[in-house]
């Protein structure tokens, strides 16, 4: 993610100036350092201190000790998520920015997104939803399962959009390519309000999948987040037609595709940061809604891997 935070830095010139960049693999921060023509700094504190505001998209088990460098220095931070491992952790970082009157801002990229703004508008009574974010598997990432590295995105969408207490989460998952993480999770959260939402990520697909739908009593809701589209689906009515040779099933509804302004969701959520450090905006997304995410995801995590998580495939 660090080369698409500096490739959007770069896109917002009279918002912010790229001091220079920093990176565990020196040859790999050199060649992004020449690409941007900007500086790599070899040390991380020599970077921080000279920054007003850092990005940060390390592996989350460095997420906690390069944010509190950062905010003890007082920088302000956007941080990928997750936010950090633990929730003690999060609570710390929170309080930390706080003391300093610091912004730390957590990479929830698909709030940012305008389907899911415009989503938000429309729905008022959801009884059931579902969420699929699936992708090709990739070695890259290694210190995490595909709850924290994918399905966290819908997690985080769903929980606030449904605004009920959770009541109930059912959660499973497999490893198949990795050797400590789960690569396929299933997981169904029960709402105070009666609604039902279930969630199925996979980094073992072999195709890009990112949507969600939700089902009103009047309405059928599809987003693709891909394409950033809404496609609305009202007064359904089904029928079964039969011949003599066979029986087939029609049905017609109303579909209504709502317009969505469509941006690049990282350019938005830099924005966002630059307008929360130098014009008191609000964050999008609260400490105390990190803190439930977090909470929320190791429930599920805990579930996971309490069932003693199985390798499907072999190794190799």
């Amino acid at each position: 993610m660090g080369q698409y935070h500096v490739n959007v830095v770069t896109m917002l010139p009279h918002r912010y100036e790229l001091v220079g960049v920093h990176d565990a693999n020196p040859v790999r921060a050199q060649e992004v350092a020449d690409k941007f023509e900007t500086v790599y700094y070899q040390e991380v504190n020599d970077l921080i201190n000279a920054s007003d505001a850092v990005v940060i998209a390390v592996p989350t088990t460095l997420h906690y000790s390069t944010a509190k460098m950062a905010l003890s220095a007082g920088r302000h931070v956007l941080l990928e998520k997750p936010i950090t491992e633990t929730v003690e952790q999060a609570e710390e970082l929170i309080s930390l920015a706080e003391a300093k009157g610091l912004i730390l801002q957590v990479g929830h990229v698909e709030r940012f997104n305008g389907a899911v703004q415009e989503i938000h508008k429309i729905i008022n009574n959801p009884l059931l939803v579902e969420c699929r974010r699936m992708n090709p598997f990739t070695a890259r990432i290694k210190d995490v399962g595909v709850v924290l590295d994918l399905m966290i995105h819908d997690l985080d969408i769903v929980v606030n959009l449904i605004n009920s207490p959770i009541q109930k989460i059912s959660a499973t998952g497999n490893r198949i390519f990795s050797e400590n993480h789960e690569d396929v999770a299933n997981v169904q959260i029960q709402f105070e309000n009666g609604c039902i939402a279930s969630f199925a990520a996979s980094r073992a697909t072999q195709n890009k999948i990112r949507t969600l739908s939700v089902i009103q009593e009047k309405s059928y809701i599809f987003l693709n987040y891909a394409d950033q589209d809404i496609h609305i689906h009202r007064q359904a009515s089904s029928a079964y037609l039969m011949t003599r040779e066979e029986i087939r099933y029609s049905q017609e509804s109303f579909i209504e595709q709502l317009y969505v302004h469509k941006d690049n969701p990282l350019k938005l959520e830099h924005i966002h940061f630059y307008e929360c450090i130098t014009q008191g905006v609000t964050p999008f997304v609260s400490g105390e809604m990190d803190l439930n995410l977090l909470r929320t995801t190791h429930e599920v995590l805990r579930q996971i891997h309490n069932a003693n998580v199985q390798r499907i495939f072999p190794k190799g």
